[in-house]
């Protein structure tokens, strides 16, 4: 892994019907054959491709929203493990968005197709070897172990959802509780608990949450109840968070937090006008510079 000095993660969440015009040309021009969502997810791969090339060096992960592919079918998840290889290939660590959350042999089935492999009598299906996820902790405790076991035996991490970016997100995890606190309290301080056996060498645990942007007031709250944990922050930009109120996030130094953007990167030529990847360069590295100073600042 190259060592940047950048918090910040691409977002790629790729709308076959808003890619770049590159992306698109590249696969209609050729008169290949194939089914439309072959076509679709070829694209899609080379739209991240591009996007990838043109912004990887200002980044030092990539979020990859799993609805975005699994919508095309199997093509879709062939080119979910094409992006994952290229980012890695980039030395970007990659984050698999998949919010995933069900009952222990669920979860185990999950690791092994995020993490590992899955045996079978034919031989082993490697999984997308991602190097973390997100995950959804409101069955429990006993619904993110497996996970977490996978992960730390491949030095790969999880990001539990604590209190995410969208305006609805209110309505459950701002619910006071009988004993006090809120959901999102009591989810972070799950959070810190699983973290505790995975603590590395610079105090930072394996087990990150997912707080967004949006809400700043409670990114410190909840900063204070995860002293040695990687925040990953999605929220900036199209969702309306901006990076100098996080300064909460850095508390523990400039590797306490991660930054998620992903439409004011990959949309930024409408609104800055010219070449998409130049106009994706030029915010990304805005973006990644105002992060870092802020880290640097706060530490």
């Amino acid at each position: 892994m190259v060592a940047r000095e950048s918090q910040l993660v691409l977002g790629l969440d790729p709308d076959p019907d808003r890619l770049w015009p590159a992306a698109t040309a590249a696969d209609s021009s050729g008169g290949s054959p194939g089914t439309p969502a072959e076509h679709a997810a070829r694209a899609v791969a080379e739209h991240c491709r591009l996007v990838i090339d043109a912004v990887g060096d200002q980044c030092v992960a990539v979020k990859l929203q799993l609805a975005c592919f699994e919508r095309l079918g199997a093509p879709g998840w062939t080119a979910l493990q094409q992006t994952t290889q290229l980012a890695q290939q980039a030395d970007l660590l990659v984050i698999a968005d998949a919010k995933r959350g069900d009952i222990d042999i669920s979860a185990a089935a999950y690791a092994q197709a995020f993490f590992g492999e899955t045996p079978t009598p034919f031989g082993p299906v490697a999984g997308i070897a991602a190097d973390a996820i997100t995950a959804n902790p409101l069955l429990g405790t006993d619904s993110l172990e497996p996970l977490i076991r996978s992960a730390r035996e491949r030095g790969a991490g999880v990001f539990v959802l604590v209190r995410t970016s969208n305006p609805g997100a209110e309505e459950v995890q701002e619910l006071g509780l009988v004993d006090g606190g809120s959901v999102s309290d009591r989810l972070a301080g799950m959070v810190a608990r699983l973290g505790q056996a995975g603590l590395g060498e610079h105090g930072l645990a394996d087990v990150g949450a997912v707080v967004g942007a949006t809400i700043p007031d409670r990114l410190a709250a909840l900063r204070e109840q995860l002293p040695h944990t990687i925040l990953l922050v999605p929220g900036v930009g199209a969702q309306g968070g901006m990076v100098e109120s996080l300064a909460p996030m850095f508390a523990p130094g400039p590797a306490g937090g991660l930054i998620s953007v992903s439409r004011a990167i990959v949309a930024a030529h409408h609104k800055l006008g010219g070449d998409a990847a130049e106009a994706a360069l030029d915010e990304a590295a805005r973006l990644r510079a105002a992060a870092w100073n802020l880290s640097v600042s706060t530490a």
